[in-house]
């Protein structure tokens, strides 16, 4: 590998597949499928394939908050998609997300099913579908929509920036964390700000710009993503700690979280949901014996 401080682009540009870091293996400059597999179907309506990423969590998260305010119809069964294994690029991933990305929904209660992908357009697809955690008044509304598509735009900067250069790239590069870890801080501080004088992202009604929002930014002040808390001093955003505690302490986020996660503590486990006594009968630590 050519040392960075060394490097001049070349006149074109060639795809070198040992240069990727960790994600090596899965990322390329192609689209379409790498072999040919359909995707599971279950029996609810809902069909969730997905992974406990960041990204991952807001769909599910969005699910079992829908289930817990009674809407039947939120019913879903949860697949998990192994991105370090190429699922994503199954063709019958792909016909579901041609972006080959986590999460993805199909919707079974529509003929044909309808594909829903984008996590961002999950949300909204699942808020005006059942008339929930959207607030109606046109204000309020269109505040949580600015904040959503602003974590849409600014995750990438936390997640394939920061959190690339910072704990995935093969070599690091001090302008490159140095950039993102700016940016980072930036928009944490503008959150800290709006926070000092809003309960939640869209005023005093939690919404789905929470739930885009938290899985990021909340796991970063609580330490939970890419071992960075110290290296960012995210203590010193209160506001945006104390929105974090809140939510956390939400069941129904409690129980998204565990979706499709199959890494850390056996207990935050639960690698497909197809109804809700899985939480019971299915998490790692009843499935396995204990040593």
């Amino acid at each position: 590998m050519t040392d960075a401080t060394d490097y001049t682009p070349p006149k074109i540009w060639t795809w070198d597949k040992e240069n990727g870091g960790k994600f090596a293996s899965i990322n390329r400059p192609i689209a379409g499928p790498t072999h040919d597999k359909d995707l599971p179907v279950g029996k609810q309506p809902l069909q969730l394939y997905s992974l406990a990423t960041p990204n991952g969590v807001k769909a599910a998260v969005m699910l079992e908050e829908l289930l817990a305010l009674g809407h039947a119809g939120a019913e879903y069964d949860a697949w998990l998609i192994e991105i370090n294994d190429g699922d994503q690029f199954s063709s019958g991933y792909v016909a579901a997300n041609p972006n080959s990305k986590i999460p993805v929904l199909m919707d079974h209660s529509v003929a044909p099913p309808r594909r829903v992908f984008e996590s961002g357009s999950i949300l909204l697809y699942l808020a005006e579908k059942f008339g929930a955690f959207l607030p109606t008044d046109p204000n309020k509304r269109t505040e949580a929509l600015n904040w959503l598509f602003w974590q849409m735009g600014s995750g990438p900067f936390l997640g394939g920036g920061f959190g690339h250069f910072y704990a995935y790239a093969p070599t690091k590069i001090e302008y490159a964390i140095d950039r993102y870890a700016m940016e980072v801080k930036r928009q944490l501080d503008l959150l800290d700000r709006h926070l000092a004088d809003n309960e939640y992202m869209a005023g005093d009604e939690y919404s789905i710009a929470d739930m885009a929002i938290w899985p990021w930014y909340g796991a970063m002040v609580r330490g939970l993503l890419y071992d960075a808390g110290e290296f960012l001093q995210v203590d010193e955003y209160t506001h945006v700690q104390r929105w974090t505690a809140h939510i956390f302490e939400r069941p129904a986020v409690k129980r998204g979280r565990m979706i499709n996660r199959n890494w850390g503590d056996p207990k935050s486990q639960l690698h497909e949901r197809h109804d809700a006594g899985d939480f019971e009968t299915k998490t790692q630590d009843k499935l396995e014996p204990s040593v």
